[in-house]
């Protein structure tokens, strides 16, 4: 606290033991707590009346003491005012909840980058309620996210990663411009956090090899996927639409979902997909299932058996997705 302000603090303090012990000395018939409550009514200039009648000594102290007093007050709101505007307290007390905020977060996501990449992964991360710490450096792309959890700062600096809660979290998009920063970031992520998942966007198709070597698990380059986007809806049109009708902005538009066994009760661990009848309670589709190994099988037949550390990847609307969801307790 302001030292002037905490002078202005005592000074009114000061002010009312004396108005409380002039009001007692000079009224005749009155205890301390009528004093104080003349004292109060004074400095307050609320104009609730006398609670006896005033003496000519009593009038002559008002008088001096209501100026004395609004005098303090003037000074103790200007030092008030000058510690509320320097000491920025707003933006304080706001950095203390984001801060308390930040500590709680487990198993959340890290967007290094908040340009046209950055942006679109927090979009489909909101829209999938999934818990994320953006990281970018650029002022003028924070300053109007107020609804985001944003860190303004350099992600290649461990200092900032680790205001993120990196060791706690699951994930990190290295979504910055350059492959170079992009290849700083990863090493220094998976430094800090050995089991995080890292996905890179990638620029230059010959630094690929790099940044896998640095640690990321996926690599994207954002360029070829929309050349090849482009000639796909030349190639095979329907397939393609299809494609972009399993889209995760919409609700009630078909999802695909993946389903990790081992977040399964454990009642429904080691059965069969005929079992578990997901179709008939659900209505989602089981189109794929990945084994322990990391094999892919397309349209897995019912008689598959869930194993440990596979999954199963369903497509349903947001309905089916909901009852599927609500089935496994997987909210």
């Amino acid at each position: 606290m302001s030292p002037k302000l905490l002078n202005a603090i005592l000074i009114l303090f000061l002010i009312s033991c004396i108005g409380s012990v002039g009001y007692y000395l000079l009224l005749p018939g009155i205890d301390f707590a009528d004093a104080l409550y003349m004292t109060v009514i004074t400095l307050s200039t609320v104009g609730y009346g006398e609670i006896t009648p005033m003496t000519p000594e009593a009038k002559v102290f008002t008088i001096f003491f209501i100026m004395t007093s609004l005098i303090a007050f003037g000074y103790g709101i200007k030092e008030l005012t000058q510690f509320v505007v320097t000491e920025n307290i707003f933006e304080k007390i706001k950095q203390k909840k984001i801060k308390k905020m930040r500590a709680s977060l487990k198993d959340h996501t890290l967007i290094c980058g908040y340009g046209r990449n950055g942006r679109q992964a927090a979009q489909r991360l909101i829209n999938h309620n999934h818990p994320f710490v953006v990281i970018e450096q650029n002022a003028e792309l924070a300053k109007d996210q107020k609804n985001l959890n944003f860190i303004l700062g350099d992600a290649r600096l461990d200092a900032i990663l680790e205001q993120a809660q990196i060791h706690k979290a699951k994930s990190l998009i290295a979504a910055l411009p350059n492959d170079v920063d992009n290849l700083f970031v990863i090493l220094l992520a998976r430094e800090l956090n050995p089991d995080l998942l890292i996905i890179s966007r990638l620029t230059e198709m010959s630094n690929r090899p790099k940044l896998k070597r640095a640690g990321a698990n996926h690599i994207i380059m954002p360029d070829k996927i929309g050349g090849d986007h482009m000639a796909s809806l030349l190639m095979i049109p329907d397939l393609i639409r299809f494609l972009e009708e399993l889209s995760w902005l919409e609700e009630d538009s078909p999802n695909l979902e993946e389903v990790s066994i081992d977040a399964l009760p454990k009642k429904y661990q080691q059965h069969t997909l005929s079992n578990l009848k997901i179709r008939q309670k659900t209505g989602c589709n089981v189109v794929g299932f990945r084994n322990a190994a990391g094999e892919l099988i397309i349209n897995p037949k019912a008689s598959l058996r869930l194993e440990s550390q596979s999954k199963l990847i369903v497509l349903g609307n947001g309905t089916a997705i909901a009852k599927l969801n609500a089935m496994f307790h997987l909210d």
